[in-house]
């Protein structure tokens, strides 16, 4: 399959985001029909999702959007300090951005705080999404949140996880890194939690998880199938921690294929 590949930059609720755009060649989109919109984690860009986001397009068929979130990679800087409700903020930015870039139908694979981002989404416009692809989502704040995060701020201060994530991030780096570790570990952020907002997630949602995920537990995963309001399907992941579309890419890539064209193609 030939993908015709397109980097530029979009304006969404005042905010200059850099996006990505996979287009299987020859497609003729239909109205409605179905594109994959990737949501990166909290230290993520378009550049760290790699080569899956094609590997999808390809499996499936179906257009991709990937892009930059405001303070990340590409994207613009933040322009003040992004307070403790950034995700419900960011639901309008993405929300904008679907509509700027006309897509009417999306489907949305979030990893890690992007995960948390589509459930969110779905939850403020449930009859907005296809579907949702869930890996690794927090609902709520754990004791194993908090204790992945004081070890990356180790590392930062130890190893050059810095130099790494400057690769991707540049002069986003320290604020990217910052706004991360700060919000989390912000005492006014302990009791955060979207689980209440979760029966109002109407859409059907594949919810993947790490069996090994050093920044969150099972209960993740359960609350999740627990309290979305739509069909749920689960999966924990054996020998997988936090990023199961890297670390056990053959299997993550066929569950959701599996889970898409049944979406797109029902019997």
């Amino acid at each position: 399959m030939t993908i015709v590949d397109r980097t530029f930059m979009v304006t969404a609720a005042g905010e200059r985001l850099q996006v990505r755009q996979l287009q299987p060649e020859g497609l003729v989109a239909e109205a409605n029909s179905a594109t994959l919109v990737f949501l990166h984690e909290s230290l993520g860009c378009i550049a760290q999702w790699r080569d899956f986001p094609q590997a999808l397009v390809e499996s499936t068929g179906l257009p991709a959007l990937v892009y930059d979130r405001c303070g990340f990679g590409g994207s613009q800087s933040l322009a003040v300090p992004r307070g403790l409700d950034y995700q419900e903020r960011e639901v309008e930015s993405l929300h904008d951005l679907l509509h700027v870039c006309a897509v009417t139908s999306p489907l949305l694979v979030g990893h890690s705080d992007g995960a948390t981002l589509s459930l969110l989404y779905a939850a403020t416009f449930p009859e907005h999404p296809l579907a949702v692809i869930s890996e690794a989502a927090h609902l709520f704040v754990e004791e194993e949140t908090l204790a992945g995060i004081r070890s990356a701020v180790e590392r930062w201060h130890t190893t050059d996880f810095r130099e790494r994530l400057m690769r991707s991030q540049g002069e986003h780096t320290d604020r990217v890194f910052s706004a991360w570790t700060e919000t989390w570990m912000d005492p006014a952020f302990r009791n955060w939690s979207i689980v209440a907002r979760m029966p109002d997630v109407s859409c059907p949602v594949l919810a993947l998880q790490g069996e090994e995920d050093e920044f969150g537990t099972i209960k993740q995963l359960e609350s999740i199938s627990a309290s979305v309001g739509g069909t749920c399907r689960t999966r924990l992941i054996p020998d997988c921690g936090h990023i199961p579309h890297r670390e056990t890419q053959v299997e993550v890539l066929a569950e959701m294929t599996d889970f898409i064209t049944a979406l797109i193609q029902p019997a």
